[in-house]
């Protein structure tokens, strides 16, 4: 896997997948000298661990998806206060609404976090998986 990064100006940067050839630009908050016109580097990882995890909890439930009326991440990552300020927690809150078991839901979490998810596995983070099926945590 490879991309290709390019500066735009100030802090900000776009970078294209070689395989996908789709694009992703991002960008420093203000005060670190950027414009804060798209997803910082630390917020990608953060969408791509969440974004990591859906598709595996998709692809575990497959034989269920069509009876999920809604499958969504918050996560929430925190960093540590000195540098390199990597995240030292996430918590991920899965929300699956629609007729799906309650130990499928919680066992497609835990395979995603433990075993598949390589997103979660690049990061030296604690994730913490919190399962909420039709509104009720498991």
């Amino acid at each position: 896997m490879k991309v290709n990064l390019n500066w735009q100006g100030k802090l900000k940067f776009e970078s294209t997948g070689e395989t996908t050839g789709h694009t992703v630009t991002m960008d420093a908050n203000e005060a670190a000298g950027g414009d804060a016109s798209a997803p910082s580097p630390m917020e990608m990882v953060l969408h791509g661990a969440a974004g990591c995890m859906a598709i595996d909890i998709g692809v575990i439930l497959r034989h269920r998806m069509d009876k999920v009326t809604k499958l969504a991440i918050e996560a929430d990552g925190e960093r540590a206060d000195t540098e390199p300020k990597y995240y030292k927690r996430i918590k991920m809150n899965i929300i699956i609404d629609g007729d799906v078991p309650a130990k499928q839901a919680q066992r497609a979490a835990d395979l995603s976090k433990d075993k598949y998810c390589s997103a979660v596995h690049s990061l030296v983070a604690d994730v913490d998986v919190q399962v909420i099926l039709n509104g009720e945590a498991l």
